[in-house]
């Protein structure tokens, strides 16, 4: 497979590794300052997005052009989401974004719906989330923890909102942040009440996670048009 990579940053450098490893070449490397233009994206057989809020859009809208199915890692653009479905059908795209492309964070989501279910019967625990990532990341929460909140919202009747603020409503999720040096990435789930505290946690350890699952989509999106997400590469059972 003919990858081109658009963010050539660690997380871009990482997916070429990885890529490489698994018999793919890496045709084209974009970085941030330089964005390809559609010309120079012929002959891929995908992309995979990495960048920023400020430029998943256009990078996007540039693979739709060229033809070329595109993989987004890029987080806080999804309030384009309408337009670029506007352009993803006017010229017959494919396209592939989450939140967060790690199994373990998929598969930590799937643990935390189950718990939110049981949890809906116990409404004496608040509902927490604290995220950490490295001081580079531009987004705050995270895309992954708001991903978090929107599971147990969905799993949780008596949850209906997250919120920043420090004293949220019994029925909001309060989510908190950090910004430290060299985090790849931790999330942590609370239930806290006057007796004790339940928490899940899912620690990234190395960027290898991430790129592995985007690489696992840009196989997947090879010679595929419309749009798609993680459920649709992962196969968990219904709870």
């Amino acid at each position: 497979m003919k990858i081109g990579i658009i963010g050539y940053g660690k997380m871009g450098k990482t997916i070429e590794r990885l890529a490489q490893e698994k018999g793919h070449e890496v045709i084209a490397r974009f970085d941030s300052s330089s964005p390809p233009s559609h010309s120079q994206l012929a002959g891929l057989d995908v992309c995979i997005e990495f960048t920023s809020p400020e430029s998943a859009a256009a990078n996007i809208l540039t693979c739709f052009k060229a033809k070329v199915p595109v993989v987004v890692g890029t987080t806080a653009w999804y309030h384009h989401l309408e337009q670029t479905r506007a352009e993803l059908k006017e010229h017959n795209g494919g396209l592939f974004y989450a939140s967060n492309f790690s199994l373990g964070v998929h598969l930590f989501w799937e643990a935390n719906r189950y718990l939110a279910q049981i949890m809906s019967e116990h409404k004496n625990y608040l509902c927490s989330i604290h995220e950490v990532h490295h001081t580079e990341k531009k987004d705050a929460p995270s895309g992954t923890a708001i991903s978090t909140a929107e599971v147990l919202i969905e799993s949780n009747p008596s949850l209906n909102a997250w919120t920043e603020a420090l004293q949220p409503e019994k029925e909001q999720i309060r989510i908190s942040h950090e910004r430290l040096d060299d985090v790849k990435g931790t999330h942590v789930v609370s239930y806290d009440s006057n007796i004790d505290s339940i928490k899940l946690e899912h620690y990234a350890k190395s960027r290898d996670g991430f790129a592995l699952g985007a690489i696992k989509a840009a196989e997947f999106m090879q010679n595929k048009r419309g749009e798609y997400t993680m459920k649709d590469l992962l196969n968990f059972p219904q709870l």
